[in-house]
């Protein structure tokens, strides 16, 4: 795989360890053709986000021994679709972003000033 690049155009840093994030479960936002969910906006999920995913279908609060996912709370960091987090934030509820940490893939959905406006 190819040195990803976040979306400063730097080193891709590491979103999370514990609970360990990203698609491919490597602590990174990397993204990939197997990522059709495009898996590459670290984000510090508020209760208020993890609530709005949960109604559209994707709970990510709940744990799931069976896929060793702890479930998240308030606070954690994790690689979200950047999809789900543009639908959050046309609904007002965006978690903040960790822009060193964030794929550049993301600038495909969200441009990079948005992001910063709600960067940690």
């Amino acid at each position: 795989m190819n040195e990803a690049k976040n979306v400063l155009g730097q080193r891709l840093k590491v979103c999370c360890s514990s609970p360990v994030t990203g698609f491919y479960r490597n602590g990174s936002c990397e993204t990939g053709p197997q990522d059709v969910g495009v898996h590459t906006v670290c984000a510090r999920v508020t209760d208020e986000f993890l609530a709005f995913s949960k109604s559209r279908g994707n709970d990510l609060s709940t744990p799931m021994p069976m896929y060793q996912f702890p479930g998240l709370q308030g606070g954690d960091h994790w690689c979200l679709c950047a999809a789900r987090w543009k639908e959050a934030l046309d609904a007002g509820i965006a978690p903040p972003v960790l822009l060193e940490a964030t794929h550049e893939a993301t600038l495909k959905y969200v441009p990079l000033e948005v992001l910063q406006e709600h960067s940690l």
